[in-house]
């Protein structure tokens, strides 16, 4: 087995920012800009160069509230329906005022953005209702750009870090967190006033369709763990029965970017060729009716854009290979995909928490606050629905400006010594072990029982199976075996997979209806019950350390919603007749 550093280092900062993505990048920009003398740390667990959902950059924003295409006002309202209204308005509404400040100041670091003749932003329609997508044929550099604003600043950045745990004072206030370097398995301690949540998504949760651990939709990288952290520290999480599910190119595992080709014509259609949905808005009810379609007669599903002009589809060919995930393109080839006499086959991804593309994540307020004091959440894992990449850098920003402004008033809290000695004896346990099971082992069979026992179309003795084979899993971490400081960060991801796997399996039984389209089909309580259900749900760890529920009420809306357009997502489906 490699060495292992006995060693433990003790660091003491202002801010504490956890994930060197996209929201943690510019939650530590706007912090320092906010004070310029605010001691920011930030802890990454691969590097920041190119970490995260957009290490190979993006290519469009989902989301854009830009003047003239559409008001905040409009934004909050399309999101509220497309989200069966169940929503923090609020939240929402402090995202959809900031898009346009955000998009602007991105600009002027350099990222570029798709602009018309006359220099104008170039929005696009691709939502049912509104206009908000902006695209950016050269978004491959994003992460470059954010990170020589990060050295400009002089925020400290510590690569090769997971976080482990939170660390709280007597008061359960956030005290900063505990980690391991996944190359040395040195431990270290950082205290601080206040703490940024920024891990992503819970994109390894189900098992993508073609068996590989990494071949997931969402970076692979993105295990969850920014959710343990939050529930173990008492965090309150919302909705995590709204799974993320998404509709990617068959085998690859990628978006086949309807929301790229829509623009230009191109869309989703049935094994005839004939368009079935009247938008390609990733929403609980167009997966419901993609799923369906896909259960038909008219299976598979299909990106249809053979019909394009030749000039057409080679500008799309260039967004889309070049952009975010430029192994597409070779996929395509090898499998002998031409985009301009074949179309481009689909399939349903693997389950998994995402705010930014659902709405499962860390409750926060507007101000990107949790339940526990000093704690703040951005990103893919907290609850603003429908928040994208766009909606990661709003709230990051929200959160380092607040959390800048909340440090300013406190001393640097204490912490619990007791609590550091056993998580670090947790932490270590699977190094001290010669045999045993190995990370990828546990792993695979984790996430194989959430696909075989969580994944949609949900039934309660299904769910209740799956609970009981979580447990027995949890009762073989003693046998977890890691023989060097990769594997070690392996295990310790498993420990946070699993937490996710019973916190999905958990509020999935606590509403007792169906929502959310696809998200939260419910075979055996198929009806939408706004009587009993129209609240979140919120799980959080009890006094006793137990998982537990309640009922969490939507805040009056400050946008109002009328009684007509309250279904609106509900009417994606395109009659057959039009269809033929």
């Amino acid at each position: 087995m490699t060495a292992f550093e006995n060693k433990t280092e003790i660091v003491e900062t202002d801010l504490l920012v956890i994930g060197g993505g996209t929201a943690g990048p510019m939650a530590a920009i706007k912090a320092k800009e906010r004070n310029p003398k605010l001691r920011v740390f930030l802890m990454e667990k691969a590097n920041v160069k190119r970490s995260g959902a957009i290490s190979m950059g993006m290519d469009g924003l989902n989301n854009a509230v830009i003047p003239g295409y559409a008001t905040p006002e409009q934004y909050v309202k399309e999101i509220t329906i497309a989200n069966d209204g169940i929503v923090h308005q609020k939240a929402i509404l402090a995202y959809a005022n900031g898009s346009y400040e955000m998009i602007q100041y991105l600009d002027s670091l350099g990222v570029k953005f798709e602009k018309d003749g006359s220099g104008e932003y170039n929005v696009r329609k691709v939502h049912h209702m509104g206009t908000y997508v902006l695209p950016m044929p050269e978004g491959h550099h994003v992460k470059k750009v954010l990170y020589r604003q990060l050295r400009r600043l002089q925020v400290v950045i510590s690569n090769r870090y997971i976080s482990t745990r939170l660390l709280t004072d007597r008061d359960g206030r956030v005290s900063g967190a505990v980690g391991v370097n996944t190359r040395t398995g040195e431990f270290l301690i950082v205290r601080a006033k206040a703490v940024i949540l920024a891990s992503g998504a819970a994109g390894r949760l189900g098992l993508p369709s073609s068996g590989y651990l990494f071949g997931t939709y969402e970076n692979a990288a993105n295990c969850g763990d920014g959710y343990a952290m939050a529930y173990h520290a008492g965090a309150e999480l919302a909705n995590l029965e709204c799974f993320q599910i998404n509709p990617l190119i068959k085998d690859y595992n990628g978006p086949a970017c309807a929301y790229v080709t829509g623009p230009f014509g191109g869309y989703t259609a049935n094994n005839k060729g004939q368009r079935f949905i009247e938008c390609d808005y990733w929403s609980g009810q167009m997966m419901m009716e993609f799923w369906r379609e896909l259960q038909s007669g008219n299976g598979p599903v299909f990106l249809k854009i053979d019909h394009l002009a030749e000039e057409t589809i080679s500008e799309i060919e260039t967004i889309l290979h070049t952009n975010e995930r430029p192994t597409r393109g070779r996929f395509h080839e090898r499998r002998g995909t031409n985009y301009r006499s074949r179309m481009i086959e689909m399939h349903i991804s693997e389950i998994g928490f995402c705010g930014g593309h659902s709405a499962s994540g860390v409750w926060v307020d507007e101000s990107a606050k949790t339940t526990v004091p000093g704690l703040y959440a951005a990103g893919d894992m907290a609850s603003v629905a429908h928040n994208y990449m766009l909606g990661a850098f709003v709230n990051g920003g929200i959160a380092g400006r607040d959390a800048a402004d909340y440090c300013a008033e406190i001393d640097l809290p204490g912490y619990d010594e007791a609590f550091v000695a056993a998580e670090q004896a947790r932490v270590m346990a699977p190094t001290k072990l010669e045999d045993g099971l190995t990370p990828h082992e546990m792993e695979y069979k984790t996430r194989r029982m959430v696909n075989d026992y969580l994944q949609p179309p949900k039934v309660t003795a299904k769910i209740q199976i799956g609970q009981e084979r979580f447990a027995e899993i949890r009762e073989d971490l003693s046998q977890l075996m890691a023989r060097d400081p990769h594997e070690l960060l392996r295990a310790l991801e498993v420990h946070s997979i699993l937490d996710c796997a019973d916190m999905a399996a958990a509020a999935s039984l606590f509403r007792t209806e169906s929502r959310w389209g696809l998200y939260h089909y419910r075979v055996d309580h198929p009806e939408t019950d706004n009587e009993n259900w129209f609240c979140h749900s919120a799980l959080y760890k009890d006094a006793s350390g137990n998982m537990a529920h309640r009922k969490r009420a939507v805040d009056p809306y400050v946008v109002p919603i009328d009684d007509t357009e309250k279904d609106a997502y509900h009417r994606l489906r395109v009659k057959a007749e039009a269809a033929e």
